[in-house]
């Protein structure tokens, strides 16, 4: 115990940042859980749409999406932004995945479908880096 008071009195920056990073990681977990949207790795997102009919929904750019993207996913990023989801709309009752790069963006599209009305949205954590990382299969072009 004395050599960490020691370490903190010697590097009194090191050692705020480490408490800010600490902080910033609990803030986060706790927000996480809050936010009452499903936070999917990627396995379980495929398990989850292919048992109940669901659909991948990518809200990245167009050019984003052309350049790789879930296989059979549905491009919808303006049309996310305006609010207008006649394109999904038949998957009001059925499992939505939504995927952007991170996993942060999808969780605001995600309140908004709830609100909405679409029963199962969730989020694919991690976007589509996470997918990549995990070596799944990735479709390009429309």
């Amino acid at each position: 115990m004395q050599q960490l008071m020691t370490f903190v009195a010697n590097n009194p920056f090191m050692s705020g940042l480490w408490v800010v990073l600490l902080l910033a990681l609990i803030i986060m977990t706790i927000r996480s859980t809050m936010q009452g949207i499903k936070q999917l790795q990627a396995q379980q997102a495929i398990i989850w749409t292919n048992r109940e009919d669901g659909i991948f929904v990518d809200i990245r750019s167009a050019d984003e999406y052309r350049k790789g993207h879930v296989s059979g996913a549905k491009s919808l990023p303006q049309q996310i932004k305006d609010n207008k989801v006649h394109a999904i709309e038949k998957f009001k009752d059925a499992p939505i995945v939504l995927v952007c790069n991170t996993g942060h963006t999808a969780v605001s599209v995600a309140k908004s479908l709830q609100a909405q009305g679409f029963n199962q949205v969730a989020v694919l954590a991690g976007g589509m880096n996470a997918w990549r990382n995990d070596k799944l299969p990735i479709a390009t072009g429309k």
